[in-house]
């Protein structure tokens, strides 16, 4: 299997568990590795034998932008979810940082990552 990876998506959302991360909002980022087969792209050097990387980077954008979860886990699933729309797709790799995580004397970062097949569609 190939893969793509498209890293470094920053994206402002208002997601967590405490009031103040819903109201005040935070910067997230997230990384990706999309699990397909480019056999067809690197033959015909085409567009549609491939996936789209500014569409896959648009909807996680819109998706960390307007989701009102308050757990990680669940806009990471929310994202692999809406990559493995794509036809080509087989399984994608999340990566979601939250870069300022509201912990006491913590200044570190926070990142979940999570892994879905094709299959984590029969469940959503």
């Amino acid at each position: 299997m190939d893969s793509i990876s498209i890293t470094g998506i920053r994206c402002y959302g208002y997601i967590g568990f405490f009031p103040q991360e819903k109201v005040l909002g935070q910067w997230f980022e997230v990384d990706l590795t999309l699990g397909l087969d480019l056999n067809a792209a690197s033959k015909s050097d085409a567009l549609e034998d491939t996936v789209d990387y500014g569409s896959i980077v648009n909807t996680v954008q819109q998706l960390v932008k307007n989701s009102k979860f308050a757990l990680l886990e669940k806009v990471a699933d929310a994202i692999a979810t809406a990559i493995l729309q794509e036809s080509l797709v087989q399984n994608v790799k999340v990566s979601l940082t939250k870069l300022a995580a509201p912990i006491p004397d913590f200044s570190g970062k926070v990142t979940i990552e999570i892994t879905r097949g094709k299959e984590a569609l029969v469940y959503n």
